[in-house]
């Protein structure tokens, strides 16, 4: 007898409808024959025996029989145990255990432990996304899974914690309906509860030239650079850069969770990534690790920072290799991994913010410390950071070591709120500047050389002052255009229609590393 379920796949961030038919011969035989096709992986071979246990320890007595599980499309691979539930509803219903003979408004995933129980896979909710596309209006799936489903509307999320509990909801669909109340989640009051911080820019004392920075960086979606002596508050501003980022819209939102869904990292209690992320991996990180890879390619570091901030802390120490792969994402916002079977692109638009010492020991031009490294240790170290990625960060700054009369200060330092205010301001500026932009543009870090030459027109003044600044430091063009984006965000800041020589002549100061700053 031939029975049906239908579930889903997650390839990247997206997730295919699966069929999966079982069927067996009626036939007892002496041993349990139990196969799978459709290109399953060991995860969903294995399936067989957790499916056999579950169906056992939850009261059903399967007699061994040939068994046939084909999940179609037959060319795509399969792999994880979220499987396990529909290969277990169709043994029930293919044996006569369902009353419920069409399960084409259902979609089945999760994971069967040994005693019936259900466990969370990663990937539901882009499993709901294809749920909804699919019309597909009723999703079975783990109870520890069900808030982060829930938040795509159109569907209806059933939680649920034992095979028998699943067996229940069908069966009750089949006589009337079902008696189960959906998950259900306010996503609106979810994200405005969730815009708090334990960190704030009132706990940084002096450091008013690096704070102006990274407002400015924030403002316009810069990526930015920090140079300075271990201790003098790199790593500390650095956290507090998300406190004055703009809040996380819905659509955001929902895509940076399919990220965090998809990678297995995905809070379930909450269900919705509600605050920009930060992400801070350490400098042994591999290449795979920050871009993302595996057989089955899973998003990297750079992809979990995905409509946040991406925190590089002691940037020479990463090996070169892993710092160059970052070049493409930081130029087109996405991953693109090739493998032989598939090829899957991750979203990979974030915030660049790193960190660095000026030299190995830290104290270069350092007025209170003696440098203790010569030229050539301090090129080698240098030179770990290749100029092509330098390029690609909008703006260098340097921290210099805060002085006892600062840290003892009483004076109360500038709040994030009050920043994030300015920010929030400027922001709403350039929205409305590229509202009719052809490619969706949504900061000034993101403009292309057209809209560049549109909203970036130069006086004469300003525009000799760009000529001088290029000439005497040797500016790229990839630099020249960095310039202009930031000074057309310094511009946004005091809600300027026009760039002035002020707005270059500040751009130009945060190019510190243009400036021979080792020389």
């Amino acid at each position: 007898m031939l029975f049906k379920a239908l579930s889903a796949a997650v390839y990247g961030i997206d997730a295919n409808i699966i069929d999966v038919e079982v069927d067996f011969s009626g036939v007892k035989t002496t041993e349990d024959r139990f196969h799978t096709v459709g290109l399953p992986d060991a995860a969903v071979r294995e399936s067989r025996d957790r499916v056999r246990a579950a169906i056992k320890n939850s009261g059903f007595d399967i007699p061994p029989t040939h068994i046939t599980i084909n999940l179609a499309p037959a060319d795509i691979k399969k792999e994880g145990s979220g499987f396990d539930l529909p290969i277990a509803i169709g043994i029930l219903g293919a044996y006569g255990a369902l009353h419920l003979r069409d399960l084409s408004s259902f979609m089945l995933v999760g994971e069967l432990g040994l005693d019936g129980s259900l466990r969370a896979v990663p990937g539901m909710l882009p499993v709901a996304v294809a749920a909804r596309e699919r019309g597909i209006r009723n999703l079975v799936i783990p109870a520890a899974n069900a808030r982060e489903a829930a938040v795509v509307e159109g569907v209806d999320v059933y939680p649920v914690t034992t095979l028998n509990q699943v067996r229940e909801l069908l069966n009750s669909a089949a006589n009337g309906g079902i008696h189960a109340q959906p998950c259900r989640v306010d996503t609106g009051e979810l994200l405005a509860e969730q815009q708090s911080f334990h960190v704030d820019f009132a706990d940084v004392r002096g450091q008013q030239t690096a704070k102006r920075a990274l407002e400015v960086a924030a403002a316009g979606g810069h990526n930015i650079l920090m140079i300075g002596p271990p201790g003098s508050g790199k790593t500390m501003l650095a956290k507090r850069l998300p406190t004055i980022l703009a809040p996380l819209a819905f659509a955001e939102a929902l895509e940076t969770t399919k990220i965090h869904s998809v990678a297995g990292v995905l809070d379930g209690e909450t269900g919705l990534v509600t605050q920009r992320p930060f992400r801070s991996p350490h400098h042994t990180i591999s290449d795979a690790g920050l871009i993302g890879g595996g057989a089955v390619p899973r998003p990297g570091e750079v992809s979990l920072a995905h409509n946040g901030v991406l925190f590089l802390d002691e940037l020479p120490e990463f090996p070169r290799n892993v710092l160059e792969v970052m070049r493409q994402p930081l130029e087109d916002g996405s991953v693109v991994i090739a493998r032989a079977a598939m090829s899957l692109s991750f979203p990979a638009r974030f915030m660049l913010a790193a960190a660095m010492n000026p030299c190995p020991c830290g104290y270069f031009n350092d007025k209170s410390r003696e440098c203790l490294c010569t030229p050539p240790m301090i090129q080698r170290y240098v030179s770990k950071v290749s100029g092509p990625l330098l390029d690609r960060i909008d703006i260098h700054i340097e921290v210099p070591a805060v002085q006892y009369r600062e840290l003892r200060s009483g004076a109360a330092s500038e709040s994030s709120a009050n920043i994030r205010a300015r920010v929030l301001a400027a922001r709403a500026i350039q929205k409305q500047r590229f509202a009719k932009a052809a490619s969706p543009t949504h900061s000034n870090a993101q403009m292309g050389t057209r809209q560049i030459r549109t909203f970036c027109e130069l006086s004469a003044d300003a525009e000799k002052l760009l000529e001088r600044a290029m000439q005497q430091q040797g500016l790229t063009a990839r630099a020249h255009d960095r310039i202009l984006k930031v000074a057309r965000t310094i511009a946004d800041l005091e809600a300027a229609p026009a760039v002035t020589v002020a707005h270059i002549a500040e751009a130009i100061q945060y190019r510190t590393l243009d400036r021979s700053y080792w020389s």
